[in-house]
Order: C-alpha cells, then structure tokens, then sequence
C-alpha cells in the first residue's frame, strides 16, 4: 500500500483535460513509446508527453481523443525528447489504458 497523502498534497497536482493532436513514432525511448502533442485550451497551450501505449493504442486512434494529464510536474528528458506533462492512464504490467471524461468537455477542464 501507498503512503498517506494529505488533501493538501492532492490539491497541488495540477490534473486537466486536453485533446492529441498529433502523436509520431519514437525509436529513441528504451520501451515503445508514442511523443504525443496535447491541447489544452488557451490558458495552458499545448504540451508534449511520451507515452508507453503502442500495446492497445495505433497512432490514428489517438488523434482527436481527450485525455487526462498532470501538467504541473516538471519537464522531464526521455532519449532525446523533452516530456512535459504526464497522460494518465490504468497500467496492467506493461499495458495501458488512458483515463477518459467520459462525454466531450472543454480543453484544460480542472479535474478534481
């Protein structure tokens, strides 16, 4: 089990909705990975993030699919790529399942 956390703590992850615009092949990760560009309306932009999801995702199906990520962590260098948020998904192993609204909502949409 995972440490005890605060409502403080929960409150500084910063988790917002956004929509892939694009997502390309990356060679350069150690474990099959998409880099993945993400809208998230105009207060926060767009952002890039590397995801391990090749397993259950083709690139087609991904664009136009909102998603949920942390978009306050800080950026981080996978290879030659510069991730800089965190998509969220369900991991079974070595597989994921991205984490969805389940209807159409506004991008950059605070999840709380």
């Amino acid at each position: 089990m995972q440490e005890t956390i605060t409502w403080n703590d929960f409150s500084k992850i910063d988790m917002r909705v956004g929509t892939i615009l694009s997502v390309d092949e990356f060679p350069e990760a150690r474990n099959p990975s998409y880099k993945i560009t993400i809208e998230f309306g105009d207060e926060i932009g767009i952002r890039k993030s590397s995801a391990q999801i090749t397993l259950k995702y083709n690139k087609e199906e991904l664009i136009g699919m909102q998603v949920i990520a942390v978009i306050n962590f800080p950026k981080k260098q996978i290879a030659n790529f510069m991730s800089e948020c965190l998509i969220l998904g369900a991991v079974d192993n070595s597989s994921v399942i991205l984490l969805q609204p389940q209807m159409k909502v506004p991008n950059g949409l605070k999840i709380s």
